[in-house]
């Protein structure tokens, strides 16, 4: 199993990372309306969930391998007057005792390992998680350029690649999925809307297009 490693924030120029995406204001009602109140905002990366999560009245723990990550994160929640509890440590790891969370949300964050790191970083989101609890994930696709078109000296599995196209994720590993993965991987999970892929590109225009899948899940018995 590949080591983890963090996202060197110091390299990142972009403001998106500081914006909630889309599905946060959908899953903020929807978890409200179902009364869930613990969450966790795994890879919290800058926290821009954490920040929102917390505004929107949820009990907000946050984790990340950064260091930079954590410390930008709990000053934001400083400035902002929230009460986020914050964590510096492994997602292979997570400091936690079991069913401890009603929700969760795993952005662009879990598939930053290989093949046998995802399946231990699924057992333990299943183990923290409550009964019921639910998550919302990003995966990288395998449709995604870089997966199509990488070198095989940087190839770890068959699912995984080290990228090193940008500074902040340099020799971050990657992990890559099709359908038939999803369906492999998530079977003992009961899945609350089909999954799923969307495409984005750069503002360059490059060809550099990347490709995610979006689950919601629900822990369910096995």
């Amino acid at each position: 199993m590949v080591s983890s490693k963090p996202w060197d924030w110091t390299k990142n120029s972009s403001n998106k990372w500081l914006i909630p995406c889309m599905e946060s204001a959908y899953f903020a009602e929807v978890w409200k309306i179902r009364k869930f109140q613990y969450f966790l905002d795994l890879g919290s990366g800058l926290g821009r969930h954490s920040i929102y999560m917390a505004h929107k009245g949820f009990s907000v723990t946050a984790v990340d391998l950064s260091d930079y990550g954590i410390r930008y994160l709990s000053d934001w929640a400083k400035r902002e007057n929230l009460g986020i509890e914050t964590h510096l440590c492994d997602m292979l790891s997570l400091p936690f005792s079991d069913n401890s969370f009603d929700c969760m949300f795993a952005y662009n964050v879990i598939y930053h390992t290989d093949t046998q790191g995802f399946v231990r970083i699924l057992d333990e989101i299943r183990r923290i998680l409550k009964p019921g609890g639910e998550i919302f994930l990003t995966l990288i696709s395998k449709g995604t350029w870089d997966f199509q078109n990488a070198w095989e000296s940087r190839q770890l599995d068959a699912n995984t690649i080290l990228r090193s196209e940008h500074e902040t994720e340099k020799n971050v590993p990657h992990f890559y999925v099709d359908l038939e993965d999803i369906r492999h991987f998530f079977s003992n999970w009961k899945m609350l809307s089909l999954p799923k892929e969307w495409c984005e590109y750069g503002l360059d225009k490059s060809k550099h297009y990347s490709k995610h899948w979006s689950l919601w899940l629900k822990k369910t018995p096995v």
